[in-house]
């Protein structure tokens, strides 16, 4: 059964390689785009996304969303991972397709309830839209089939500090809100997301058996690639929000924890997100009636990396 999906991106490379995994994928249906700062400025994660919709010729709606968090200042954009236009610094040609003008958190709001039960909300950015639909609209935790978040470490150190990963240090009370709501979640973090690599190799592979699509992914691939091997040492970029939209297609490529999480609002420990195991009861206060959330820790990497591989490489047809 085709999953209906919401994509809440602030795109950036590895969004870029998510969105058209998701497009390439006929057990999801992408009913709408929406945007939020992150990687960029959300008006560039706009633009982006609606690039990303036209060059894939896939007929999608984009509605931008919020430009700032809801409590701290917004965070500087990561430019030096994904340039400063969030594809690497390739200066591809704007769409000539505008953004609706209802506003991201409205559509939501509004397509969760009109759909109950079959909305998959799937947040690859800072969570700021989600948590202010929920401020606004509490009686959506209950609606929704499932929300899947790219964000978050808990076996593993962070990527903007030690203990943070950047989407949930972005906005951490909109993120800790969004954990403890009473809906379905699953968070596709560090621990899983750091293990798959795509290599410049695998992206001139995709680039040859897919140039309509291939050539933009290549292109901002490269910089990103760059930035792994010049920082981190290694021989390929971490595919952070592919992972999360290989969950959505096949989530037995993932293994599963269960339990409370919380994100740490301030402090030196700002944005870290604290795992609770389920059943596990503890006197200091701050988890009381705290839902069980799903943890992915463990990841196939090589079958995640031969999906994404795939379908970038086979788009559908056209006619």
């Amino acid at each position: 059964m085709t999953k209906k999906i919401i994509i809440d991106t602030d795109p950036g490379v590895d969004d870029a390689l998510a969105i058209m995994l998701a497009f390439n994928s006929p057990e999801l249906n992408v009913i709408g785009l929406t945007t939020v700062f992150g990687n960029v400025a959300v008006e560039r994660s706009t633009a982006n996304a609606l690039i990303l919709s036209e060059f894939a010729s896939y007929p999608v709606p984009v509605y931008q969303g919020q430009g700032t968090p809801m409590q701290r200042d917004t965070p500087n954009y990561p430019d030096f991972v994904h340039g400063a236009d969030g594809f690497g610094n390739i200066d591809w040609p704007a769409s000539d397709k505008q953004a609706e003008s209802q506003n991201a958190v409205d559509f939501i709001i509004q397509q969760v309830r009109a759909n109950p039960g079959q909305i998959s909300l799937v947040a690859l950015g800072p969570l700021t839209n989600l948590g202010k639909a929920l401020e606004q609209a509490p009686d959506i935790a209950g609606l929704v089939e499932e929300v899947v978040i790219m964000g978050g470490a808990v076996h593993t150190s962070g990527n903007v500090s030690p203990v943070a990963e950047a989407n949930i240090i972005g906005d951490p009370h909109a993120a800790d809100k969004v954990m403890t709501a009473r809906w379905p979640l699953v968070m596709v973090g560090l621990d899983v997301t750091s293990q798959v690599l795509l290599s410049k190799e695998h992206t001139a592979a995709i680039a040859e058996a897919n140039p309509r699509q291939g050539e933009l992914l290549y292109r901002a691939c490269d910089f990103y690639i760059d930035y792994y091997r010049d920082e981190l040492g290694i021989p390929g970029c971490m595919v952070h929000d592919p992972s999360t939209i290989a969950y959505l297609i096949d989530s037995s490529l993932f293994e599963i924890l269960s339990g409370p999480i919380r994100v740490a609002t301030d402090g030196l420990a700002m944005g870290q997100t604290i795992f609770a195991p389920a059943g596990r009861r503890y006197p200091y206060p701050g988890w009381e009636n705290k839902p069980n959330q799903q943890v992915c820790f463990k990841v196939d990497k090589q079958r995640v990396l031969d999906l994404l591989i795939d379908r970038l490489s086979h788009p559908p047809s056209l006619d």
